[in-house]
């Protein structure tokens, strides 16, 4: 006998702040980016000689990703371990004259603020990652301990 599938959760839209590089709040609800891992809060980065908090820098761009902006995340799979929901989260910006759709996720990532967690994303953000490495974008350019390690120890 075949069952049909639960109807996927509707999406979450409205203003967002920033809790962490990788973790929104959108009417009083966590949502955490799919597909990415970003430095904890607490969490340092060591780039020219010099360690700086990699993990508050996330967070400060994925606020300047998200300021003023209207937010949509669609919900993908089960909430995580700590009860955020899991979503794939853009927002639309206007740029000569069209708009685009930012995926943050990537942004995040390409930007040099996060990493793709391939455990998770099948690699689904490795050419954004490819791309900051290559610019020498954010924690890219120096020496870090990916976040997942860091939580680790």
């Amino acid at each position: 006998m075949l069952s049909a599938l639960p109807p996927d959760p509707p999406a979450i839209i409205g203003r967002a702040a920033a809790i962490d590089g990788d973790t929104l709040e959108i009417h009083g609800q966590r949502i955490r980016l799919w597909g990415v891992d970003a430095p904890e809060s607490r969490q340092t980065c060591t780039r020219g000689g010099a360690a700086y908090r990699c993990g508050r820098e996330a967070a400060t761009n994925l606020d300047r990703l998200t300021r003023d902006q209207t937010v949509t995340c669609e919900p993908k799979g089960r909430p995580d371990r700590y009860r955020r929901i899991v979503a794939r989260c853009t927002t639309a910006t206007r740029a000569g004259g069209r708009w685009l759709i930012v995926d943050l996720a990537a942004a995040q990532v390409r930007e040099g603020h996060a990493l793709d967690y391939r455990r998770y994303s099948a690699g689904a953000y490795a050419e954004a990652e490819a791309t900051g490495r290559n610019a020498g974008a954010g924690l890219l350019a120096g020496t870090f301990q990916r976040p997942w390690e860091w939580r680790a120890r």
